[in-house]
C-alpha cells in the first residue's frame, strides 16, 4: 500500500509542479545521499551551496533572492520535470517487457518528441528531441535536430507539445496497462 501511495505521489501534478523540491532536493540530493553518502558526497555540497546562496540573499538583498533565484528556480524546474515526465508518460508510449526490451525500440516508442519553437529548443537545449538522445546519447544537444531530419524513422514518433491539452493529457496517463498495450489513468484501470 505505502508503494501505490508512493507511486501515485511520484506521478501527481504537484509533484512536478514543485520539482525543484521533489526532483532536484529530494530525488537528486538527499535520496542518493542517504543512501550512500561517502559516494554522493557532492550532493551534500550542492545542497549546502543552495542553502549558503538563498540566506546571504535572504539577509542581503531579498528582492533579489525572489526575483532571481525563486522564482526563476521554480518556473525552470516545473518545466524541467514536466518535459522528463512527459517524455516518457504520453499518449501513444509503447512499453515491453524485459524479454522483449528492444533499444531502437525503447528509443522510438517509449520517449517522445516535443515540438517546441526555436526558442524553447535553445533554453532547453533541444530537449525536446529526446528519442534521438535514447538512440544515441553521444550526438551532441545541438545536432539532435540535424540527426532527427536525416534520419526518416525518427521523424515517425508521437509528438507532444507543451499546451494545455497535451499537458493534460500526459498528467492523467499513470500505469502501464499490458492488456490495451498502452497507459491509462488509474480510473482506466
Amino acid at each position: 500500500r505505502g508503494k501505490r501511495l508512493f507511486y501515485a505521489l511520484a506521478r501527481h501534478p504537484l509533484t512536478i509542479l514543485f520539482g525543484y523540491w521533489t526532483v532536484f532536493l529530494y530525488g537528486m540530493s538527499f535520496k542518493p545521499l542517504f543512501k550512500d553518502p561517502a559516494k554522493h558526497a557532492d550532493c551534500a555540497l550542492a545542497v549546502g551551496f543552495q542553502l549558503l546562496l538563498t540566506g546571504v540573499l535572504a539577509i542581503l538583498a531579498p528582492s533579489i533572492l525572489l526575483t532571481t533565484l525563486i522564482l526563476p528556480m521554480i518556473v525552470a524546474s516545473a518545466l524541467g520535470a514536466y518535459l522528463f515526465y512527459s517524455q516518457h508518460n504520453f499518449p501513444g508510449v509503447k512499453i515491453r517487457d524485459r524479454a522483449e526490451w528492444d533499444f531502437v525500440f525503447a528509443a522510438l516508442h517509449s520517449s517522445s518528441y516535443t515540438a517546441m519553437g526555436p526558442i524553447m529548443r535553445w533554453f532547453t537545449g533541444n530537449i525536446g528531441y529526446h528519442h534521438v538522445h535514447h538512440l544515441n546519447a553521444h550526438i551532441p544537444f545541438y545536432r539532435l535536430p540535424e540527426a532527427m531530419k536525416a534520419i526518416r524513422e525518427l521523424q515517425n514518433v508521437s509528438t507532444i507539445r507543451l499546451n494545455l491539452r497535451d499537458i493534460y493529457r500526459c498528467f492523467r496517463l499513470k500505469l502501464w496497462d499490458p492488456v490495451q498495450d498502452r497507459m491509462v489513468s488509474f480510473k482506466g484501470v
